[in-house]
């Protein structure tokens, strides 16, 4: 595995070239794999996990002062669902699938064979580097493919935690961690994988499905975006702001699925906000030396998020800092920022024109619940949408827009239910994963026909008869 890609030369581009290579020597040999031996595998990635699991915590506390309950939260927890429920399910979703027969091919018989598809790309981003890298991995070794895994430079603890992982659980020809930054992402991208998983912004996403283009390579891209919530009228404010808070304040805002922005009745403005207050003093009573409460991964986006602020209230925007006991981060050697609130900003602020991963929260008043969905559905498909209020509504909501996902009076949770696929519409990516919806992704889905000896298909091969046009005229009638 590649230890330092910025040695002289391209010998990275050799090294590359030989791990590539070594995989599609063995693509076959790890496609011909029976359901148990993948499933030992899991187990064993499953155990190492939880063996070393105060190795992962470390590992995300030094690159960005991650809690250890979030690590077990948002990190291992997930990627435990994972290979738990794939060791419990594969031997179903390896089984051939029959499907039915039409009247015109009677006699024969037909099904589905879910096929690996080789040797496949994984790019996972920084803001959750274990699960965000792992668990598309466990879809990719159920599915029975070689997978070359490139994480964010952004966290190199995580990254050699995990690489230390799986060497010790692989051989490269099978499973590698290739380290470095966006020109060794630009060299992988450059080879012709059998499938590509990307997880990051549209921006690189658009990137990397150029890229895919000239190979012709399948993608999954695991996007972004700004993910509305909506409060109604009849929300329960408490437990609105509350659980708005939370997800916002998890990760501190630096995940794909918080919500970007909240659209409030005018009228629950103020009291939205004294709730949102309270929330955030009962989750961190303290941020600033509070070690449940993560540090920005690096100064660049802790002054970029700043910068987000400083523009708004340059343009006359309210802002509302939430500081429940008023530390100073001015002067604060961390990269913590302390929540905020930027009230009615105007689509002209950066605020409201890029994905904000940070723990700011813009909310917006409308009077009418039309107000609200004409303004989601004038913006680009959003990874998720919430929405807090009662069932009626909420299905007029799901009816009248698009997302990836939906949470219905809750945030973010519904990442956690694996019986659901994960991913994105539009500008929030294509494709999703999963348990069964992962399995699938990294596989090819083979159509095989079995014809019988009787040619049921003999009255419509030429030469055309009377015979021929009345059997057409009964297949074709409604």
């Amino acid at each position: 595995m590649i230890a330092d890609p910025h040695f002289a030369g391209n010998a990275f581009l050799a090294e590359i070239d030989r791990i590539y290579e070594s995989q599609r020597a063995r693509r076959e040999a790890i496609a011909m794999t029976t359901a148990s031996q993948r499933i030992g595998k899991l187990r064993a990635l499953e155990k190492a996990l939880l063996a070393r699991r105060d190795e992962i915590r470390t590992a995300l506390w030094n690159d960005y002062r991650k809690p250890p309950a979030e690590v077990d939260l948002s990190e291992i927890y997930p990627v435990l669902v994972e290979t738990r429920h794939a060791r419990r399910h594969l031997r179903q979703w390896m089984r051939p699938r029959r499907v039915p027969t039409p009247i015109a091919l009677l006699g024969s018989r037909s099904h589905i064979l879910y096929e690996p598809k080789g040797v496949v790309l994984i790019i996972s981003p920084w803001n959750f580097p274990i699960n965000l890298t792992l668990g598309p991995l466990v879809s990719a070794i159920a599915a029975g493919n070689c997978a070359i895994v490139k994480p964010s430079e952004m966290t190199p603890h995580a990254t050699a935690c995990m690489k230390s992982i799986l060497a010790d659980l692989f051989d490269e020809n099978e499973v590698a961690v290739i380290e470095g930054d966006a020109k060794v992402a630009a060299a992988l991208l450059a080879k012709k994988f059998d499938h590509i998983f990307f997880t990051g912004s549209p921006r690189v996403g658009a990137l990397v499905m150029k890229a895919a283009a000239d190979n012709l390579t399948p993608v999954t891209l695991e996007l972004g975006g700004k993910s509305p919530v909506i409060v109604a009228s009849d929300a329960d404010l408490v437990l609105a702001a509350y659980r708005i808070a939370w997800g916002k304040l998890l990760n501190s805002g630096q995940i794909c699925v918080t919500a970007d922005y909240a659209l409030v009745p005018e009228a629950m403005l103020r009291p939205f906000i004294a709730e949102f207050e309270r929330a955030v003093g009962r989750l961190y009573p303290t941020i600033r030396d509070n070690p449940d409460y993560t540090a920005m991964i690096s100064d660049h986006h802790r002054e970029r998020v700043r910068g987000y602020l400083d523009d708004a209230r340059s343009k006359g925007v309210e802002i509302i800092e939430v500081n429940p006991a008023n530390e100073d981060f001015a002067t604060a050697t961390t990269r913590k920022l302390a929540p905020a609130l930027v009230i009615n900003p105007g689509d002209d602020c950066h605020v409201m024109q890029h994905e904000i991963f940070g723990p700011i929260l813009p909310v917006k008043t409308y009077r009418k619940l039309d107000e609200a969905l004409a303004y989601i559905n004038g913006r680009p498909r959003p990874l998720a949408l919430y929405y807090f209020g009662g069932k009626k509504e909420a299905d007029r909501v799901l009816a009248s827009t698009i997302s990836g996902g939906a949470s219905i009076n809750d945030v973010a949770v519904h990442v956690l239910q694996d019986n659901l696929p994960f991913g994105g519409s539009g500008n929030s990516g294509m494709g999703n994963y999963h348990a069964e919806f992962g399995f699938m992704t990294f596989s090819h889905a083979r159509a095989v026909y079995r014809g019988i000896r009787r040619d049921p298909l003999a009255v419509l091969r030429p030469p055309y008869t009377e015979r021929t046009r009345r059997a057409l005229a009964f297949l074709t009638k409604r």
